[in-house]
């Protein structure tokens, strides 16, 4: 079976910057491929599906040949732009059962467990942080019931805390809470730090990198074959590390769409103005909304912001990936989230927003994600769909995959994304129509129920 990119990729690939791609030093690129190759396990994409899988092979597996193909370069998608909240749970679960609860509950712990401990074991120069993050609950019955959910998790074996408005207060000045969730064991990271950061761990361990590499068509077979512009790469197998970016490879079509959020981050504040501000200690937040709003606080002092309204994302006609303009034609989004930010925290009027910056997630109707294997040889690897989660879930992803290829993933197989089939994106002209169609007049983001 062949399939193939309509287009060059790079052409509808945002040169991505961030705060998190401006914190950090320059980067010199890995050198385009050059002529043919030949892999055992051939990587679509430089983010921390693609970068975790090649971490977790090449320490299982130190003979193996791995080669990371990247369209721009690493750490250019979702996972150099997103929010930076390390976050539990898996989104579109229904947690009714208390075994499986446990279970997806201590394996996101531990995903974010296993990106502090590669920090640490590699002693890699990598900003985060983990002093947990909140759900802020916004009205006074959603608090109780969020109360009581709380005890609920606690007789399970889950320890969250509960605050009351007044604890709350103590930790996190925000105007119009009734009441908050604390998971301590969560946190923020800076995603472009750890994935060039583990770039020259991986190189020293024999895995290929090219950057400014697009893959511009698949062909499957017991070795699959991959067209790029500096030449093709025969491999074994392949891993699809590309989420929003998926169906552009002929993949997912009806299983992901990529939505463009927008997000800005406010200039540096020392210790005096985030007091004046009402942040103490944690890394960040999320509200009890439909259109969540969320912010976490960079160890620099950045609050980074983003969603809270249907303005702060965007669907582009034919699944495109690349917002069009400079972050100016943008202006009216930008201009909703900052209202959002003040509207919690009123001393934000005066702080100067220093980052904007527009980019692709990968979005799926039931809001579950899917780590697995397809394809007539089963050579075909995949994670996509995090829906708001990949911070911890992409970087979870090269633990499953690795384990799926070593068929080792019996852990796997009991929790929802294994596996897990994704569909119900209507084809164009329906799935323009009826994304604007019902976030106008709902004022929701469209979704299957649960």
């Amino acid at each position: 079976m062949a399939r193939a990119a309509l287009v060059d990729p790079r052409t509808d690939i945002d040169a991505a910057r961030s705060v998190w791609s401006d914190a950090g030093p320059a980067y010199e690129p890995a050198p385009p491929l050059r002529g043919d190759a030949v892999a055992d396990v051939a990587i679509i994409g430089g983010g921390f599906t693609g970068v975790s899988t090649a971490y977790h092979l090449i320490r299982r597996f130190p003979s193996l040949r791995v080669m990371i193909l990247e369209a721009r370069h690493l750490a250019n998608g979702a996972s150099g732009r997103n929010g930076g909240m390390m976050l539990n749970w898996v989104n579109g679960v229904s947690y009714r059962d208390p075994e499986l609860t446990r279970r997806v509950y201590e394996t996101t712990r531990e995903g974010i467990d296993g990106i502090v401990g590669a920090i640490q074991e590699h002693g890699l120069p990598v900003r985060y942080r983990r002093d947990g993050c909140m759900e802020v609950l916004t009205d006074a019955r959603r608090a109780e019931v969020a109360h009581a959910r709380v005890e609920q998790l606690a007789s399970w074996g889950i320890s969250l805390q509960y605050l009351d408005s007044a604890a709350l207060a103590r930790r996190l000045g925000i105007h119009g809470a009734a009441g908050a969730v604390l998971d301590p064991t969560e946190g923020q990271l800076n995603g472009v730090d750890l994935l060039r950061s583990l770039r020259p761990l991986l190189l020293a361990r024999g895995v290929a990198l090219h950057e400014e590499t697009p893959v511009l068509g698949i062909r499957e077979g017991r070795t699959i074959e991959l067209t790029t512009p500096g030449g093709v790469v025969r491999a074994s197998a392949i891993v699809l590390g590309t989420n929003g970016y998926t169906p552009r490879l002929g993949y997912f079509k009806t299983g992901i769409f990529p939505l463009h959020s927008h997000v800005i981050a406010t200039e540096p504040l020392d210790a005096e103005a985030r007091a004046a501000l009402g942040w103490g200690q944690v890394a960040g937040f999320s509200d009890d909304h439909d259109r969540i709003a969320y912010a976490s606080m960079t160890p620099a002092g950045e609050i980074v912001f983003g969603g809270g309204s249907n303005a702060a994302y965007a669907y582009l006609y034919g699944n495109r990936t690349s917002y069009p303009g400079s972050p100016d034609s943008a202006g009216p989004a930008f201009e909703a989230i900052r209202r959002r930010l003040t509207g919690y925290f009123p001393a934000a009027e005066r702080l100067r927003i220093a980052h904007r910056w527009t980019g692709t997630l990968g979005i799926t109707m039931s809001r579950l994600c899917s780590m697995g294997v397809r394809g007539e040889h089963r050579n075909v690897y995949y994670a996509l769909g995090y829906s708001g989660h990949g911070v911890v879930l992409a970087n979870l992803a090269g633990r499953v995959l690795c384990d799926l290829y070593a068929g080792d993933d019996a852990r796997w197989r009991d929790l929802p994304f294994y596996m897990a089939r994704l569909g119900g994106v209507p084809p164009e002209p329906l799935r323009w129509l009826g994304y604007h169609a019902y976030t106008k007049l709902t004022g929701r983001s469209p979704r299957q129920a649960a």
